[in-house]
């Protein structure tokens, strides 16, 4: 699989994800591979966007050179030099073998995969009305481009060569792998198919581009459209924090002396936290979960309906049932039964807590005196007053001691631990960035002084940045054609503290940037010596990410780094006994919502898309599962980017749950080791089989010789505080 196939993927898998996505690259010792015969030379460094990386580090990107006019150059040369590269191989008038068809494969799309790195700036760091116009446009003409290379029969050809030689056996266990994901990459993507269905399967994919980047412009709109201004006297019960970032957000926007609820999860979040103004607490809750289903230019109904459509018809061309069976032929579940079978373990647990934590809201809500039944709006609001009076928990308390900058310093900590890795930050000035917000760090092993990468981070929400928090990468480790470093990269979402303060953020979003740097560790440690190896499975690939949450509440993380912002005192031993206590509270609200979105995720694309209406078949099908009223999707359809703004995680959401079960078995290898969850060993075997193989292995023997077996599920049940049934495996 080439560069520019791979890098794009992983921009478009970051633009759909408002969790995480990520792209990675890790790399063995191999023989020197052929590289591809390229076009002629025309200089490449004309434009940069095309540019090979100079400068320190083994080269990095020109972020201070980019320049939106030179995008559509570049990639029509971009194109026109990977097609010639192609071309190479399948002019090759030697008989096939891996080294000048598969890993001289690999080793074209460089240029282009240089194009897409900024592209993926553009698109979702910095976005804006002129990038958005040229991405329309340009989407159905990448997909039609590569549609030449994937269904090049001749091409095709050459692998299927390869795939079906004697030469298999005598490859490396990562060269076998590389070949059979190549191949597969050709024959469940239409080179199988001829004539007629073979022109529509890339007409369909083409079709998909153009809806599919429509859908996440539609999304980004509606963040940047609505956002809810409000006065002094609306701030009642907002922490200093919440207001003093509402201030710099309407400040920024121009409107001085009011305050600003963005329409993004980590603003919205907090004031439906703790605002006592229930009006406006429904306002803004409707304007967030209202995104793409506003009945205007931008909404996404209509678009859903289509994208179903051409999914259908496509995998029809193939010869499945429907969408989700193709999808998950090559993943951990290995088909939908087995990925519903999982949510159908969990969800009557969910929903039966959900119902125990709105009785526990409605009690508080009666005792004060308050005439309401508890709505969506509300949930949060009274959990909060739940939780103070079981746990007597605060979470404003919490977030006085969770600084981001200190937290970032206890991720260098555990890397350091567990992966032996130093991080020191770049001068700035040294490496180029696309926003002064933007930090860089140099990464070495610790004993031997050996460079390993760099680690941008982009922490903070602005105008044109999508919403989320996602991981990606610049450039992967490989090394078949000489040793190449890691330029890997988190962004975030979190409001920006006002000048001179740190920024403060909750115990979730605290989760969710040690999630997003356990993705920068799958990179940083990545030990594969080709590209391909770096395709995610996406039922997998989140779960070393979720992993290393666990490492946020170790003694040493939170004796060390979990200090007042104010008096720099550390957090008092108590908070921290009434954190873990809590540990499972509201789970059963974070599990429902998540979810509901990964159950109509897999019933989108397993029912006949001709009798699909997106807002009734979303209140349908929820209903059927009991869906308790006062929780909704963690993603509904219309803001479904995982889903709709490519296919990334397709029919895929259900595996953040499927890779939690790894998750919550390979926590439990850690808390019965010696050294709990610094031990030596366990540690070693989760960096050499977890981490640095990447999809060099097959992720279930890669699970089973770091755990000696296949994960269980009653792990996970424990881990959210739900009733366990003993016996039950996956």
């Amino acid at each position: 699989m080439n560069k520019a196939l791979l890098t794009l993927t992983s921009a478009a898998v970051a633009l759909a994800l408002s969790a995480c996505s990520d792209t990675k690259t890790t790399q063995v010792e191999s023989a020197s591979a052929p590289t591809a015969q390229t076009a002629p030379e025309q200089s490449q460094t004309e434009n940069v966007l095309l540019a090979d990386y100079t400068g320190p580090y083994g080269g990095v990107p020109a972020f201070d050179k980019m320049d939106l006019d030179d995008l559509v150059p570049a990639l029509e040369k971009g194109m026109e030099m990977n097609l010639a590269e192609v071309e190479a191989i399948v002019n090759n008038p030697e008989a096939p073998n891996f080294e000048n068809t598969i890993a001289a494969l690999e080793a074209t799309g460089d240029a282009l995969g240089n194009v897409f790195t900024y592209w993926g700036i553009w698109s979702s760091n910095m976005s804006s009305p002129e990038f958005r116009e040229i991405r329309k446009e340009w989407s159905p003409k990448l997909s039609a481009f590569f549609s030449k290379i994937t269904q090049n029969d001749d091409l095709f050809q050459r692998v299927k060569a390869v795939y079906e030689s004697d030469e298999m056996q005598s490859l490396t266990p990562e060269q076998q792998r590389v070949t059979w994901l190549v191949y597969n990459q050709f024959a469940r993507n239409g080179a199988t198919l001829e004539g007629e269905a073979k022109a529509r399967y890339a007409e369909i994919n083409q079709e998909l581009a153009t809806l599919q980047t429509q859908f996440s412009s539609n999304v980004l709109n509606d963040e940047e459209a609505y956002v809810t201004l409000l006065t002094k006297e609306q701030l009642d019960g907002l922490p200093d924090s919440v207001v003093s970032a509402a201030k710099t957000a309407a400040e920024e926007r121009g409107h001085e002396g009011m305050y600003a609820i963005t329409n993004t999860r980590s603003s919205m979040d907090p004031f439906l936290t703790y605002s006592t103004n229930r009006e406006m607490r429904e306002k803004v809750w409707r304007t967030y979960y209202n995104r793409g289903n506003n009945g205007d230019e931008f909404d996404n109904n209509e678009i859903i309906k289509k994208i179903l459509k051409l999914r259908h018809e496509r995998v029809q061309l193939l010869g499945y049932d429907n969408y989700a069976q193709w999808r998950l032929e090559d993943r951990m579940a290995k088909n939908p039964e087995n990925a519903m079978a999982l949510m159908n373990k969990v969800w009557p647990a969910a929903i039966a807590r959900v119902e125990e934590e709105v009785a526990d809201m409605q009690a508080i809500a009666d005792a004060e005196g308050v005439n309401i039944t508890i709505e969506p709006w509300d949930y949060r609001f009274y959990a909060e007053k739940v939780r103070k009076q079981k746990y007597d928990l605060d979470s404003d308390e919490v977030k006085q001691y969770l600084q981001l900058d200190k937290l970032r310093d206890a991720m260098f900590y555990v890397a350091g631990r567990l992966f032996n890795f130093d991080f020191s930050p770049v001068p700035e000035g040294t490496v180029p960035v696309f926003h002064p917000d933007v930090k860089v760090w140099e990464v070495k092993d610790k004993d031997s002084g050996k460079f390993i990468g760099l680690w941008y981070l982009d922490p903070f929400a602005r105008t044109g940045k999508r919403s989320g928090a996602w991981a990606t990468t610049y450039r992967s480790y490989t090394t078949f054609r000489g040793e190449e470093s890691v330029l890997s990269s988190n962004n975030s979402n979190f409001v920006k503290g006002p000048e001179g303060q740190p920024t403060l953020i909750s115990w979730d979003d605290a989760e969710t940037y040690f999630h997003e740097f356990g993705h920068a560790l799958h990179f940083l440690s990545a030990n594969v010596a080709y590209p391909t190896s770096h395709s995610g499975v996406r039922d997998y690939t989140e779960f070393q990410s979720q992993l290393l949450e666990r490492w946020l509440t170790t003694d040493e993380v939170i004796n060390q780094f979990l200090v007042h912002y104010e008096t720099g005192e550390p957090i008092p031993q108590e908070l921290v006994a009434k954190i873990k206590n809590a540990a499972t509270f509201n789970e059963g609200f974070k599990t429902t919502e998540y979810m509901a979105s990964a159950i109509m995720d897999l019933l989108y694309h397993t029912t006949d898309p001709d009798t699909i209406e997106p807002q009734q078949f979303e209140r349908e099908q929820l209903a059927k599962y009991n869906m308790p009223e006062e929780v909704v999707m963690r993603h509904r359809s219309t803001q479904f980017g995982h889903v709709f703004s490519s296919e990334g995680y397709a029919t895929g959401y259900y595996g953040y749950m499927w890779a939690e079960v790894l998750t919550s078995d390979a926590a439990e290898a850690f808390a019965e080791a010696p050294g709990g969850f610094y031990d030596k060993e366990v540690g070693e075997r989760l960096v050499k089989y977890l981490f640095s193989v990447r999809n060099a292995m097959d992720p279930e023997e890669a699970y089973r010789a770091f755990r000696g077996r296949d994960a269980r599920v009653e792990a996970l049940m424990r881990d959210r505080g739900f009733p366990v049934t003993s016996g039950e495996t996956e």
